[in-house]
C-alpha cells in the first residue's frame, strides 16, 4: 500500500481509503462488514471514512468498534457533520450548536476519544462561515479533532472559507470529499486547480461509480441484485448502454494491463497527484483485496491516451 500526504498537513493516508455509506451498521451483514475493516488494516489501509447520518449512528458504532482492536495511532478516522440527526430546528446544519453537540455524539457512538479528521458533510448556506470554522477550531483546540475538511464544496465556497481562516487565524481546511471517476470528472475544472495551489487534497468517493466501472452491469437500466445502486434505485438514466460499451472498451485495456476493471478505474483516478486517497464500499473482504491492489499501479501513457479517446466518444 502507498501513502500520501493529505493536502500540505503532515497526515499520510493510504491512497485506497474504506468507506462506510451504504454498506456498515444495517445494510451489509455485520461478519462481512467487520472482516472487510479488518482486511483493509491488514492490506496496510490506514484511512477510514464514515458520517453520523449512515444508519443514522450505526455505521459510526460498529466502525469505532471494530478499529478498537488495533493501535490508536496506526489509523486515520474520518467522520462527518452536517445531515439530519434529529425533527428539531436545530438537528442538522453547520451551526455551532449542531456541530458541537454531533462531534460529542460521534465520539460516544465510535468509542474514541477524538477524530483525525472532521468534515463539514456539506455546504450550509443558513450559517455563516466564520461560525462553522469558529466551532470547527475550537474543536481542534479541545483535542477533539485534529484536521478539518469539507465534502462537495465547491472552489469558491473553499476558497472563502480559506480566506475567512486565514482572517481570524482559524485553522484551515486540509481536504475535500467530491464524487470522482471516469464518468464524473467536474472537479477537474475548479477544484483541483484550487487545491494544487492552495494545498487542498482530495479524497474522492465513488471512485468506481457505484459499481458500473467494475464491469458488472451488463442491462441498462438494471443494478445487480443486492448492489449499492439497486439500494439507491438506479435506472437508465444512470446505467445506460452507452456508459456499459464504454466499460466493455476500457475493459479490454485492463486485459491488456493484466488489471482488473476495477483496478484500472482506481489507478486513472490516483493518476492525480491532488487525490490524497480513493475512498472505496466493500460489502465483502474480497472486494477489498481486489481495490487495494490498485494502489501503486502506473497506468502507461498510451494507455492513457486510449482511455481518454473513450471517455470523449
Amino acid at each position: 500500500m502507498k501513502y500520501r500526504r493529505l493536502g500540505k498537513s503532515g497526515l499520510k493516508v493510504s491512497e485506497i481509503s474504506l468507506g462506510s455509506w451504504l454498506t456498515y451498521g444495517g445494510y451489509v451483514e455485520r461478519d462481512n462488514a467487520v472482516k472487510a475493516i479488518q482486511t483493509a488494516y491488514d492490506l496496510g489501509i490506514n484511512f477510514f471514512d464514515t458520517a453520523n447520518v449512515y444508519e443514522r449512528g450505526a455505521a459510526e458504532e460498529l466502525l469505532g468498534k471494530t478499529l478498537k482492536a488495533y493501535p490508536r495511532e496506526s489509523y486515520v478516522l474520518a467522520t462527518k457533520v452536517f445531515g439530519k440527526m434529529g425533527d428539531g430546528p436545530n438537528d442538522m446544519g453547520l451551526s455551532r450548536k449542531h456541530i458541537m453537540e454531533q462531534c460529542e455524539a460521534s465520539l460516544k457512538r465510535l468509542g474514541h476519544d477524538y477524530v483525525d479528521l472532521y468534515y463539514c458533510h456539506r455546504y450550509h448556506p443558513e450559517t455563516p462561515i466564520e461560525e462553522t470554522l469558529r466551532a470547527m477550531d475550537d474543536l481542534v483546540r479541545q483535542g477533539k479533532v485534529l484536521y478539518v475538511g469539507v465534502s462537495m464544496w465547491t472552489a469558491a465556497q473553499m476558497e472563502a472559507a480559506l480566506g475567512t481562516a486565514d482572517r481570524y487565524l482559524l485553522d484551515r481546511i486540509v481536504v475535500n470529499q467530491p464524487v470522482y471517476n471516469m464518468f464524473s470528472r467536474d472537479i477537474e475544472k475548479e477544484v483541483i486547480p484550487l487545491g494544487e495551489a492552495k494545498g487542498i487534497g482530495q479524497v474522492v468517493y465513488s471512485p468506481l461509480a457505484q459499481g458500473l466501472l467494475t464491469g458488472k452491469y451488463t442491462t441498462p437500466g438494471q443494478a445487480p441484485e443486492g448492489s449499492r445502486a439497486a439500494k439507491l434505485n438506479w435506472k437508465e438514466e444512470q446505467i445506460g448502454e452507452a456508459k456499459i460499451a464504454k466499460v466493455r472498451e476500457l475493459s479490454v485495456i485492463a486485459d491488456e494491463l493484466g488489471l482488473k476493471m476495477s483496478q484500472l478505474a482506481l489507478a486513472w483516478v490516483l493518476r492525480q497527484p491532488n487525490v490524497a486517497s480513493a475512498l472505496i464500499g466493500a460489502s465483502r473482504p474480497e472486494q477489498v483485496t481486489e481495490n487495494a491492489n490498485a494502489s501503486g499501479v502506473e497506468i502507461p501513457a498510451e494507455a492513457l491516451e486510449r482511455i481518454e479517446g473513450i471517455l470523449a466518444t
